[in-house]
């Protein structure tokens, strides 16, 4: 009976990856690289599918075509961000060479990473597994602060704060790219700027811990930050947070 539950328990473990392409070819080709390495693979034709079908299984990262009929890489990507058990999920597009212009959209639009067609399997592979261990390393971040003492927490705010009030004035950041944040995650930010763990940030926002643990290790991708201390730090210091 055990024996017959292991290799059940062991497909639940393996990094769920959702594939959206209108090329049959490429999902065909995509799926089996990533199952040889043993990632899990669910496919879609399009975005319209893509998005009932993450959520669905709620992937560990999506990768998906920019340029698909009914709704595509970009209108995938703004629902996925938008959504309250989503909005954490990181998205890899795959794109033509040489699209500068809509690469730099993508960014913007909240997407992780770029590989371009046609692509090196074990690019691929690479920037896959790169793109989950950094989900994994920020959510277990995100996580460590529902054991932080509220109170250490609150003095180094304090701190920053004050900081900031001093000096600074001198160091000039015009040339600096603020990142489009949604309105749940504008939420989340300003919550943790006042110091707030995670279960009290879940209780006022009425969602789960591990809403709110995503939606921090969101806010560290955008930033470029990778602590909670560093994530405030840059809130106040662009005026993001009151």
């Amino acid at each position: 009976m055990t024996e017959s539950k292991t290799p059940d328990l062991e497909i639940l473990k393996l990094p769920r990856i959702l594939l959206v392409d209108d090329e049959p070819g490429i999902r065909t080709a995509v799926q089996a690289y990533l199952e040889d390495e043993g990632f899990a693979v669910t496919t879609a034709i399009d975005g319209e599918e893509g998005w009932q079908k993450a959520q669905q299984i709620v992937p560990d990262v999506v990768i998906s075509d920019v340029m698909m009929p009914r709704c595509d890489g970009y209108g995938l990507l703004k629902r996925l961000r938008e959504d309250e058990r989503l909005g954490g999920t990181p998205v890899i597009f795959l794109t033509a060479k040489g699209m500068t212009i809509d690469r730099t959209q993508g960014y913007q639009a909240g997407v992780d990473d770029y590989i371009p067609k046609p692509f090196d399997p074990d690019e691929l592979i690479a920037r896959v597994r790169n793109v989950v261990k950094r989900q994994e390393r920020l959510l277990t971040e995100a996580a460590r602060f529902a054991d932080t003492d509220v109170s250490q927490m609150a003095k180094q705010i304090t701190e920053i704060r004050s900081m900031l009030t001093q000096g600074d004035k001198n160091n000039s950041k015009k040339d600096l790219i603020i990142p489009n944040f949604t309105p749940r995650e504008e939420s989340v930010l300003q919550l943790v700027a006042e110091g707030l763990m995670n279960k009290e940030i879940a209780r006022k926002l009425e969602t789960s811990i591990r809403n709110v643990e995503k939606y921090v290790s969101r806010l560290f991708i955008k930033t470029g930050t990778s602590s909670r201390t560093e994530l405030v730090r840059y809130a106040l210091e662009n005026n993001l947070v009151t």
